[in-house]
Order: C-alpha cells, then structure tokens, then sequence
C-alpha cells in the first residue's frame, strides 16, 4: 500500500520537532549547570580564596562585567556596537558619589570651609551654596532612583532618535563615542560642580555604616555578585524568550523582521536602554566599592576597553562576557603595574587576535574538540612510527634487500659503512 507524502512530511515534522526539543533542553541544562557554577565561583570560592584587597579589586572587575553583559545582549544578540557604555557606568557612579559626598560634607566636617556644608572641591572653586541638581541628592532614596533612570532615560532618547532614524551599524557606534567623549570633556570643563579631572573623591560612608572597613568591603563584593548573578538570570529569560529570537533576528536580517511588521525601532530601543542600566548598575556598585568616580571612567578609552572584554570572553555569550571581564582587567593591573606601557599596545593585540583568531571569544572554544585533535595527532604520530619502514645495516644488509632505501643516502651510507 503506497504511502502518502503527507505521512512522510507529517512524520519528519514531527521528528524535526522532537529533535528541537531536545536539542532546546539540553542546552538550557548545560546553561543552568554554567550558572551554577558561577554563582559557586562567585559566591564561595573568591570570598574563602582571597583577602580583602583582592576580593575588592576582584568586585572592581565584576563591576564592569554588568558592562559587557548588557553588550552581550545590545552587540552580540542584536547586532548593536555601542562605543559609549561608559556613559551609562559613569553617570551612576556619579549618581552615588554625589550622594556618599554630600554625606561625607557635613557641616560638622566641613567646618574649616569657607562655606561649611558642601564638597570641598566647590568650595575650591569659590562656589558659595549648593547647586540645585545637587540638592535632590541628600536623598537616598532618590539616589536609588537616579542610578537607573538617568542613564536608562539617556539611552531611550539617544535609541529613539537613531533607531527612528534606522541609523544603525558603524555609524550608530561613532555616534555613542561622540557622546562619550562630550560628556567627559563636560565633566572635566565644569570642575566647580564636577570634581574636575580629579572627579568626586574622599567618599567614607553610607547613611553612617563606614564602606572602608574590612567587613563592609566584603558586604558590598556579596551585594555586587548577588546582582550580577540575577543580571544574568534575567538575560538567560530575555534570551530563551521570543523577544531573544527577534534580536538574533534583527542581528542577521533586520529587513526580514521589519517586512513581517514588528516595531525594530522599539525593540532596538529596548535592549539598548537595557544594556544601559546593566551598566548603570555596574557604575554605582563601582563608586561604593572603590571609594571615587572621575571622569577617566566615562570617556572613550573605557568604553572600548569594555567591548575588548565582552569580545574577549564572548559576545555571544553571557557567561563568557563574565569571564571576559575578570581576564581582561586583570590583565590590566597586571601590566599596569608591571609594565605600564606596553598594556595599550596589548590590548590592541588582544582584539586583533579575537577578531581574527576568536571571532566568538573565549566560549567559542570547543576544548573537548581541541584535546580530541591532540590526541588523535599523538597517536597517528606513534602509528606511523610503529609502521614505517625499518633500515637494516650492518654485515647483513645485502643490496637486494627491500627494507633498504633504494639508491637512497641510507643505502649509500650503509654501503660505506660496510665496506670501510
């Protein structure tokens, strides 16, 4: 009885289906298990391994892997280089230290001031009261506010007014590192209310809990993990939903996606003003744990150094961009303290060599595949050995004698040997 071909197509759908499937579970499992052990890493192994003054500078690097998780989401699932992510972490960090300044500023403290309550570096400046936009800083709960708002607020109008546009790809990246060059050049112009180039410094405690200590220097590295842990919990969601399809869509055919008659605009915006306040957050838990905020941290050269790390650990991956972070930074004390000049040219090296050589960063690394070649190069090196052909020299070796090198330099050689 002949079959119809609707059975078959019904019979591979279906195969297809249930292959997808499995395919989607086994991913989300591996994706569950890299989450597991990174929140042990996170959580258990850096606070027992480390001293204070590591695990401070180690909260340091994880302040900017919220950075380059939300470039993992904005470049790597979408298709969006931005060149100004420096803006959103500055910007917070400046959020917070201006409310840990004004705390610090008392008018007990500040009493040899020639106007005692407020920053000293205004009083520098001859500033005799307090600015308006400072005011609303005295306010810690306003301070939370700010931390996400103003950066994420920033990143809806600049995403709104390019994405409208469809201003998109190079352009749009030389457009954010325009923005980050203006804001730093702005903060370090008007140094009366800024800080200056020394930026807002000299920052002690939080609503009277002393952020120097020991103890709260290790509070802070746990309340800055905890964050990120659940950053990433929230992109894994993003990325297993519909909405990280679409991105990925938008990534390699945005024409597709816009003929179908989804708003790209609005989704281009989302993930944009997304990727901002991850980096938003990132800034304010770097001002708490470093104790400053100047403007060395929100102009072009960090802002690239944050696309080095997501590219380096992955841009398509979440858990690489973590990775990434903690490696590149590191590398950056490193040199910095050891050789101070040589670390620009090597993080030009380290881009060159993802871009050319790792192209998916350190998560594109198939290490299984890698050792499994190794292995299989030793052992067909020891085959061949074993199997190749044999010389044989000596009083016995005849010409006639197939194991020997036909007019080669062996049978010479041993010929010689021979009659000598």
């Amino acid at each position: 009885m002949h079959t119809p071909r609707s059975t078959y197509a019904s019979r591979g759908a279906a195969v297809l289906r249930h292959l997808t499937t499995r395919v989607a579970v086994d991913v989300r499992r591996r994706e569950n298990i890299a989450f597991g052990v990174l929140a042990i890493v996170l959580l258990v192994v850096f606070p027992l391994v480390f001293d204070v003054f590591r695990l401070n500078l180690i909260g340091k690097y994880l302040t900017y892997a919220f950075v380059a998780l939300g470039l993992v989401l904005c470049w790597g699932y979408g298709g969006i280089l931005s060149l100004g992510q420096g803006v959103f972490f500055g910007l917070s960090g400046y959020c917070m230290a201006m409310f840990l300044k004004l705390e610090a500023s008392d008018p007990a403290s500040t009493s040899i001031q020639s106007t005692p309550g407020i920053p000293d570096f205004m009083d520098w400046n001859q500033i005799t009261a307090l600015p308006a936009f400072w005011v609303p800083f005295k306010s810690f709960v306003f301070t939370l506010i700010a931390v996400p708002v103003v950066p994420g607020v920033l990143a809806f109008v600049l995403g709104t007014a390019m994405f409208r546009r469809r201003v998109g790809g190079v352009y749009f990246a030389i457009i954010t590192q325009a923005v980050a060059s203006i804001l730093s050049i702005l903060i370090i112009g008007q140094q009366g209310y800024t800080g200056g180039v020394n930026g807002i410094t000299d920052l002690k405690t939080l609503h009277g809990w002393d952020i120097r200590t020991d103890m709260a220097k290790r509070i802070l590295y746990c309340v800055n993990a905890v964050l990120l842990l659940g950053a990433v919990a929230l992109s894994l969601s993003i990325v297993r939903s519909k909405l990280g399809r679409l991105l990925v869509a938008l990534r390699d055919k945005e024409e597709r996606v816009l003929f179908t008659g989804y708003d790209v605009a609005s989704i281009k915006t989302f993930v944009f003003v997304l990727a901002a306040i991850y980096a938003a957050i990132g800034g304010a838990m770097f001002t708490l744990q470093v104790g400053f905020m100047s403007p060395s941290f929100v102009g072009i050269v960090p802002s690239i150094e944050m696309v080095i790390a997501a590219a380096v650990g992955g841009r398509a991956s979440l858990f690489g961009a973590i990775y990434g972070s903690l490696l590149v930074n590191f590398g950056k004390t490193y040199f910095s303290e050891s050789f101070p000049e040589l670390w620009l040219f090597v993080i030009g090296a380290m881009f060159i060599v993802v871009v050319i050589a790792l192209p998916n960063g350190l998560a594109g690394l198939d290490l299984r595949s890698f050792a499994t070649r190794l292995v299989l190069r030793a052992q067909g090196i020891r085959n061949r050995d074993a199997s190749g052909p044999k010389l044989v020299t000596g009083p016995a070796a005849s010409k006639d004698d197939p194991k020997l090198p036909p007019n080669g330099a062996g049978a010479s050689g041993d010929a010689g040997a021979s009659h000598a």
